[in-house]
């Protein structure tokens, strides 16, 4: 009778195993959503962040001029009355301008693309 209790006992062991491994909400449904948790928590932080920094940027323009005159200088190219606008150009003094190069010399004598008739 022992024996028949500990054959039940396994048998219902192997199966809870297999249930647990293979079947529907099982160890691999489990780490797939713990992941899919893990991704979306970082997705969140992100976002918490970008919106804690536009949040500071619209209370800056609602209740400062600074804000205001930034964005101006920067993304409009405002200068005051009576302000000097320098440019200052970063590449060095040697390094190739944006500038197109001018079309190389032609040899003397060289034949053009002229057709005389």
């Amino acid at each position: 009778m022992l024996r028949w209790i500990a054959l039940v006992l396994l048998l219902l062991l192997i199966g809870l195993q297999v249930k647990l491994w293979s079947a529907h909400g099982g160890v691999h449904e489990v780490d797939g959503l713990r992941a899919a948790i893990k991704k979306q928590a970082d997705e969140n932080d992100r976002l918490q962040q970008r919106n804690q920094a536009l949040a500071a940027d619209v209370a800056d323009l609602k209740h400062g001029n600074q804000a205001i005159e930034a964005r101006a200088r920067t993304g409009l190219g405002l200068i005051k009355p009576g302000e000097v606008f320098y440019q200052v150009d970063n590449q060095p003094a040697g390094a190739s301008s944006t500038l197109p190069l001018p079309p190389p010399a032609r040899p003397v004598g060289a034949v053009t693309g002229v057709v005389v008739r």
